[in-house]
């Protein structure tokens, strides 16, 4: 699964980026080939997936067993890629930071993106839940079903929710940052809760920028914790990677896995996939998340041949797609095809 964070690991916008050469990566599905000698509970030829501190993106993984889960029956290989880390972020700052319940409202940006999308699909399990979101305007057509209140990520989203909601609403779920931060405690109800857990708005270019960096750094509000306490407001931070692998909380992350795969096995969550890559088409595939183009999310597939993308898309060209054969049939049909899927 390629996630926004992988972005953030390439421009080194994170704390302690890892030193080069490294594998990017933090999930992953496939068949268990081999087991360490004091395993149990799986078995060589299990269908699982797992969260990887880096090195996922690659045709064989290793990770310790209490990162790994089995896949349903039914979950294809590239939606079992596209779940963990989106599913179980979006539950946790919901139901375990947040404390969702019935008849409240949630704000989330890039609601078209996989966190987005697993949020919508959350929501959707809690009676008279009502989700406001941001996302381009190209994406809303395909996302108004999911979205109560759907408006462009560039439009003034401050007003258009006090105008439906006076009072704001009780959870904001914040993968921006900088003068969003601001914006989504504005919005928040008495003891409503808002959540950084990411800062995308720092990832602006092909190489790390020291004044983007210190422009959206100087636009995140200045939180006053006597304000947090004369309004009745809850700021919180979440980092499921952190979570995972510098605090040890893989048990917790266990039983929230278990949920969720209830949750798929009665047909109430999905994930939603946008596109599959070749591993060579990587640099496109970053692209496309960089240019908030994708609905959903996108995934690596170490089977898969490059393929030459349409003119139109957002992203160029894969030039170790147009070396391949063409396995798709003749040009003409390629031309009137949608974005590969």
């Amino acid at each position: 699964g390629l996630n926004f964070i992988d972005l953030m690991v390439r421009q080194g916008n994170i704390d302690n980026p890892p030193k080069t050469p490294l594998i990017p990566g933090f999930e992953c599905s496939g068949i268990v080939e081999a087991l360490g000698d004091s395993v149990k509970g799986f078995e060589i030829g299990d269908r699982v997936m797992a969260f990887v501190n880096y090195n996922a993106w690659a045709e064989v993984v290793c990770t310790p067993v209490e990162f790994v889960y089995k896949i349903p029956d039914d979950m294809s290989f590239s939606e079992a890629a596209a779940f963990p880390m989106n599913f179980v972020t979006a539950y946790m700052m919901l139901f375990e930071v947040a404390n969702l319940r019935e008849g409240m409202s949630v704000l989330v940006h890039s609601a078209g993106g996989g966190v987005g999308q697993a949020v919508a699909q959350l929501c959707s399990t809690v009676p008279n839940v009502t989700v406001f979101g941001t996302a381009s305007s190209f994406k809303h057509e395909a996302i108004k079903d999911s979205i109560t209140h759907l408006f462009d990520r560039n439009a003034d989203y401050v007003q258009e929710v006090k105008r439906i909601s006076a009072d704001g609403v009780d959870i904001v779920l914040d993968c921006l940052c900088g003068e969003n931060t601001g914006k989504g405690l504005s919005l928040l109800k008495p003891l409503g809760t808002y959540i950084l857990y990411g800062s995308s708005n720092m990832v602006t270019g092909e190489t790390k920028s020291f004044f983007s960096f210190a422009k959206s750094w100087w636009q995140v509000e200045k939180v006053n914790p006597i304000k947090l306490y004369e309004e009745n407001k809850v700021i919180a931070g979440f980092s499921l990677l952190n979570l995972l692998f510098k605090q040890n909380r893989g048990g917790l992350i266990k039983g929230v896995m278990d949920k969720l795969l209830n949750l798929y096995n009665s047909k109430k969550i999905k994930p939603v996939v946008d596109s599959l890559w070749a591993l060579e088409e990587v640099k496109e595939a970053m692209q496309r998340i960089h240019d908030r183009g994708n609905i959903g999310k996108l995934i690596l597939d170490v089977e898969k041949a490059p393929t030459p993308l349409m003119a139109n898309d957002s992203t160029e060209t894969s030039e170790a797609g147009e070396e391949e054969e063409d396995h798709e049939g003749d040009n003409e049909n390629k031309e009137s095809m949608p974005f590969i899927q």
